[in-house]
């Protein structure tokens, strides 16, 4: 199977952008008349817009031998800075809905293009805990330089984020920190020590922040606060409950019309099961299940420590953020409010996540030549000779 993990990663990636172009063109016509837009299918042509940029950039990581990036990786990680603090910045950062989470240079006199930072900032994360904990890995058992200086590293990425009131993408971010900490051989009792202490100040400041608190309150009694916090995660019972096993048909979907808010972002999700039915919905579901098994055999059969950390941060990256969306869609998880990757309208997320397939199918590329008895490539350059 490890011989067809690329070909697989490819196939379900396609599948799952092209269902997001399909509800893309399903639900935009009318999210423009709601907001008054005069080409309804607007939204269509950027998402084309940015699938097109995406493509080049998978391709070109494709090509870029990944070990690049684990010699650059300081000088990603403080780029993703710069770009993180753009938000907090006058003119540059644009502040919707009381977040920090967009930056455009349209007040500068330069085109409208928005551009959401902690998406990069996600990727930066995998490459520099990847990087540490590859250069380190004899000491991934030490407390010092096995845990506290990595979550040190990436703490301030994920903490930039959170200000931005973002706290479904820095939970994810630490998630997949945590994961990759796992992953290099860090003592479990320190890791249960910070999800602890995660779990008591991510509940300090659910309750500190009152429109947090209302959707938490909300998530216990959809029924009682459908009017409310409640609605999306209500509506979105709804239409799977409507769509049944075969679906209303595609167009055909009526919570799309401006009852559902995001419907062709963060809840596109019950939108395909409205209109497409319980099919197509489980196919996006094991779409994501053979992205997860493909890029963890590619991640396995990487020639040295980086790549296996690396493609399994993407992995996890991908993976993590649909079990999210997903399970806030379906009523399982509180409204946190996350795109689901390949899938919702959001040029960032679309081009940060190919940017990552890009660099999981060079892994792929470089794992793939080694068979037992040969020398690598990396081995050679190091001029290693392996025991006999």
């Amino acid at each position: 199977m490890y011989n067809r993990s690329a070909l697989l990663v490819v196939l379900s990636v396609v599948f799952l952008v092209s269902i997001g172009i399909v509800m893309l063109i399903s639900t935009s016509a009318f999210e423009a008349g709601v907001a008054s837009v005069e080409d309804p299918y607007r939204d269509v042509w950027r998402q084309l817009w940015w699938l097109g940029l995406g493509a080049v950039a998978c391709l070109f990581f494709a090509s870029v031998d990944y070990h690049v990036w684990q010699r650059f990786a300081w000088v990603i990680y403080l780029f993703a800075i710069v770009l993180l603090a753009l938000c907090f910045v006058p003119l540059i950062g644009q502040r919707i809905n009381g977040e920090y989470r967009w930056i455009s240079a349209k007040s500068l006199g330069l085109p409208d293009l928005s551009m959401q930072p902690s998406e990069f900032g996600k990727l930066a994360l995998v490459i520099v805990v990847s990087f540490w904990l590859a250069k380190f890995k004899e000491f991934s058992g030490t407390f010092f330089k096995g845990f506290v200086l990595p979550l040190s590293v990436a703490g301030v990425l994920i903490s930039l984020v959170l200000a931005e009131v973002d706290m479904g993408t820095s939970a994810i971010m630490s998630a997949v920190c945590l994961s990759l900490l796992f992953l290099a051989g860090t003592r479990w009792y320190y890791l249960a020590g910070v999800c602890g202490a995660g779990a008591m100040g991510f509940a300090t400041l659910v309750t500190s922040m009152p429109d947090r608190m209302e959707r938490l309150t909300a998530f216990m009694d959809l029924e009682a606060h459908r009017a409310g916090a409640g609605l999306q995660q209500f509506l979105a019972l709804m239409a799977f409950g409507s769509g049944g096993i075969s679906g209303m048909g595609l167009g055909n979907g009526r919570l799309k019309m401006a009852y559902m808010p995001f419907a062709n972002t963060d809840f596109i999700f019950p939108m395909v099961g409205e209109e497409l039915g319980l099919g197509f919905t489980l196919l996006v579901v094991f779409a994501f299940v053979l992205f997860a098994v493909a890029g963890i055999l590619i991640s396995f059969h990487a020639p040295d420590a980086f790549g296996k950390l690396l493609g399994m941060g993407i992995v996890c990256l991908v993976v993590f953020q649909a079990i999210l969306n997903i399970g806030v869609t379906t009523a399982v998880l509180p409204n946190t409010g996350l795109p689901l990757p390949f899938v919702s309208k959001g040029g960032s997320n679309l081009m940060a996540a190919l940017m990552g397939v890009g660099i999981l199918l060079n892994i792929y590329r470089q794992g793939v030549r080694i068979e037992p008895g040969t020398i690598t490539k990396l081995q050679r350059e190091r001029r290693y000779t392996p025991r006999v």
